[in-house]
């Protein structure tokens, strides 16, 4: 799952006189594209001097099934990325999600019901975005900015801002089990971040994609449906919001609506982390997979450190700024 680019990416020639280049300009793109697994290392060597409670089987255990929420939620996040977008609805669209499958299971209507509900209304919100995005020409930031506030609001509507508990042995045994030391978290992070790579990396459609993020205007001149495609990115990264939903109300076992998350950040600082351009027209999926680790590695870090949880979202805010900065390097 190699960094996969569009026609966006441009190739920096760098003459030999009069000055040879610094080592720093030399080795800035190859550190940017492996930040992730270059800073995850660093996170699991110094948590591991930090404290002896770090680097054992139960506790990495437990941060790479928290891990599989946000790997679920940033691969989605990464396929509108590749297409030149950012989706700032997350925030939101992961307590609805949950709330969609709260009440379900609280009216009956079974697990495969409810999350189906889940998935599918996490979807019409990505599919809204996509075709305010891509037909009526709002810019991406407008656009799911506004529907993160919109659907917050009808979430707190819809419960009255009470937290629905959810209680099922499906959802237990999908938290706590799996097949033999293999989490049932882990393999659907899996199989989605398998999913994604096949579809951008070996698929028309994800060729498309990555020629939209690349260069929307070269790719529409080239017969490219853009607009279909960018409400395609937008309706994919709902679907997943959707399935993190569930995820994390299995976890939890509730479902709440005033949920605040950092996973917005964080999805968007994996990505960039993973390797990908927030300009767009690159992608590299497991790169995402081990930004999203690290995130969760350095909270949870944070946490048997006796850390206060108010240093958390400075330290992830730190790593989205970093991220930005090492982008700069890929363009």
């Amino acid at each position: 799952m190699s960094v996969t680019t569009g026609t966006g990416e441009r190739g920096d020639h760098v003459s030999a006189e009069p000055f040879e280049p610094s080592r720093w300009r030399r080795w800035s793109p190859a550190l940017a594209r492996h930040a992730a697994a270059i800073g995850l290392l660093g996170v699991f060597v110094v948590f591991f001097i930090a404290t002896p409670d770090f680097l054992t089987v139960g506790n990495i255990t437990d941060l790479l099934v928290s891990a599989a929420i946000l790997v679920v939620l940033a691969l989605g996040q990464q396929v509108v990325i590749v297409a030149a977008g950012i989706d700032l609805s997350v925030g939101a669209n992961l307590p609805w999600a949950a709330v969609l499958f709260g009440e379900g299971m609280s009216h009956g209507w079974g697990v495969t019901a409810s999350t189906l509900l889940s998935i599918a209304g996490a979807g019409a919100v990505g599919l809204v975005n996509g075709l305010v995005t891509a037909v009526a020409g709002v810019t991406d930031f407008i656009a799911t900015l506004g529907s993160l506030s919109v659907v917050s609001g009808i979430s707190l509507l819809l419960t009255a801002g009470n937290t629905t508990p959810v209680s099922s042995p499906f959802l237990r045994r999908l938290a706590l089990d799996g097949i033999g030391p293999v989490r049932w978290f882990w393999l659907v992070a899996a199989v989605v971040a398998a999913a994604v790579w096949l579809g951008i990396a070996r698929t028309r459609t994800g060729t498309h994609l990555l020629a939209t993020g690349g260069n929307l205007e070269a790719a529409r001149e080239a017969g490219i449906p853009v607009a279909r495609m960018r409400v395609l990115a937008y309706t994919a990264s709902g679907l997943l919001c959707g399935l993190a939903g569930v995820l994390y109300v299995a976890r939890t076992g509730g479902a709440d609506p005033t949920l605040q998350t950092d996973f917005l950040l964080s999805s968007i600082a994996a990505v960039v982390l993973g390797g990908s351009s927030l300009f767009g027209g690159q992608s590299a999926v497991l790169g995402t997979v081990a930004g999203a680790v690290l995130l969760t590695a350095l909270v949870n870090g944070f946490t048997i450190l006796g850390i206060s949880q108010y240093y958390q979202p400075i330290a992830v805010g730190g790593v989205v700024v970093a991220a930005a900065v090492l982008s700069r390097f890929k363009r």
